[in-house]
């Protein structure tokens, strides 16, 4: 048997505002966007269509509003990989994502905190490759 995290709920406020921030933002795709009536609508993004696992976007109602940017109760909650911190990082602050520090380099690679349109907290990081004989 094989399994796999394929999505990840992310509550937003509105589906059009947080699709518009991962694209311009993250440079994410938006895969999927169904109405599922009643207001409610079916929205996958990622990174790129091949990504294994995808966010779906999921607009708060009623409690689940007062949970909307708190994701990991004020804990980093996301870690985005890149393969080109300085450029990844450039584009973003271009696109007005605030970053909470400058780059640091960490056992495990570059890293720095960022917050998306609610606030969640994220590690924008570019991995140290695997060392030769590990």
């Amino acid at each position: 048997m094989t399994n796999r995290l394929a999505l990840v709920a992310f509550l937003a406020r509105d589906y059009d505002d947080a699709i518009a921030w991962f694209r311009a933002a993250l440079d994410w795709q938006l895969l999927e966007d169904t109405d599922m009536g009643g207001g409610k609508r079916w929205v996958r993004m990622a990174p790129d269509a091949g990504a294994a696992t995808q966010f779906l976007i999921a607009r708060a109602v009623g409690e689940q509003i007062g949970a909307v940017g708190k994701h990991a109760g004020g804990r980093v909650g996301y870690v985005l990989h890149t393969d080109n911190f300085e450029a990844s990082r450039a584009r973003m602050l271009a696109a007005g994502v605030t970053f909470e520090e400058d780059a640091r380099r960490e056992a495990y690679g570059t890293v720095a905190v960022f917050r998306d349109l609610y606030g969640n907290r994220w590690d924008l990081i570019q991995p140290e490759p695997p060392q030769k004989g590990t």
